[in-house]
């Protein structure tokens, strides 16, 4: 009988634990990330972006929300930030049955969404998959590769009901309320933010928009043309990074302007995918584009102000470590990944301007 005692106590506290915004918000709490998709990667990144003091924000809590259908192990997560004593870093775990249909629409998550609005400070979208294809109305292409849809749905509804789109524009968004509450999307994450307003993706980069038959053609395309490195899959055996390394063409913007960047700079970013936004959906300005102008980089919310997207990955920990082991082609010397950025100007200060716009979002709640 003790042990019966003992295990359904265990298993309330871990259910609290895996339910942190049902719990009322104190009075007196400090800023709050909810943070969707929190796998060991991303806790990973966060922390190092806090150790280096790049997101500079006293007091935060981080809350991971997931869906208990996805495909990832967040118990590894849990363990993470345990071993680690990242007492910082909480978890909120969604179960509610969620169909493709419901997703643009009032469903089963719905009040799920409306705890992240009211008791949290701020989201992240990180990147990830690709995602279905019927979802903004297209065929799927033989080269998607859809692995965790239950995470797919769980963010796009998520973005619709914080920023509404035109699959309903009579939808009240719940930043309506919040209209200074920060969202960012990363890579797949910004993608999401496109989808989830009513937006649409070109499902493969070097076939669709450069007309590329095989990587060899992909290759001679040149760097700036790339959005993954194409050398990892001809030449698998050499374990050169997946990676590539190009610059951007700015725009104009609230984000740039306030951030201190223009069209003259053309700094160098990470990039890690082959669907794209090539045009931006309704009540999206776009702040910058491939150097060509074929594909969005960056785009910025026209009715709420902290909302923005980055195609790139200005999150990855090792951007930060300055240790020489990459190599992009097989005749590259090992460098950093810190090394490259640092090599062309301003190219590491934009992708901290990232975190420092977001920093002060939150800081400012």
């Amino acid at each position: 009988m003790r042990l019966l005692a003992l295990a359904l106590a265990f298993c309330l506290g871990l259910g609290a634990q895996e339910r942190f915004l049902d719990a009322p918000r104190p009075p007196q709490d400090g800023p709050r990330l909810v943070v969707f998709n929190p796998t060991v990667y991303n806790l990973r990144c966060l922390a190092a972006l806090r150790e280096k003091g790049i997101l500079d924000v006293p007091g935060l809590t981080v809350v991971g929300v997931y869906h208990v259908q996805q495909k990832e192990d967040f118990e590894a997560s849990r363990k993470f930030a345990g071993d680690h004593g990242f007492a910082w870093v909480k978890f909120h775990a969604v179960s509610a049955a969620l169909a493709e249909a419901d997703l643009f629409r009032p469903n089963a998550c719905t009040p799920e969404f409306e705890a992240v609005a009211a008791k949290s400070d701020g989201a992240v979208f990180f990147g990830g998959p690709d995602i279905p294809a019927a979802i903004f109305h297209q065929k799927t292409n033989f080269l998607s590769e859809v692995d965790d849809p239950h995470r797919n749905r769980l963010e796009l509804s998520a973005i619709f009901h914080l920023l509404g789109g035109t699959q309903d524009p009579s939808a009240k968004p719940l930043l309506a309320a919040r209209p200074a509450f920060p969202v960012l999307g990363i890579c797949l994450g910004f993608q999401s933010l496109n989808v989830g307003t009513g937006g649409s993706l070109v499902q493969d980069i070097w076939t669709g928009i450069y007309g590329a038959a095989s990587y060899e053609d992909a290759i001679a395309l040149g760097p700036e043309q790339w959005h993954n490195n194409p050398y990892r899959r001809l030449l698998p055996q050499e374990k050169l990074m997946s990676y590539n390394f190009h610059t951007l063409q700015l725009r104009e913007g609230r984000f740039l302007k306030e951030s201190g960047f223009g069209p003259a700079d053309h700094p160098r970013i990470l990039s890690s995918h082959h669907q794209a936004v090539v045009e931006a959906a309704g009540g999206w300005s776009v702040l910058a584009t491939s150097r060509d102008g074929k594909l969005v980089e960056a785009m910025e919310h026209k009715r709420f102000p902290n909302v923005l997207g980055v195609q790139f990955h200005p999150e990855h920990f090792q951007l930060w470590e300055t240790e020489a082991r990459f190599r992009q082609r097989p005749e590259d010397v090992p460098v950093s990944y810190n090394a490259i950025l640092a090599g062309t100007p301003r190219s590491l200060e934009f992708n901290k301007a990232v975190w420092a716009w977001l920093g002060k979002a939150l800081r400012a709640r």
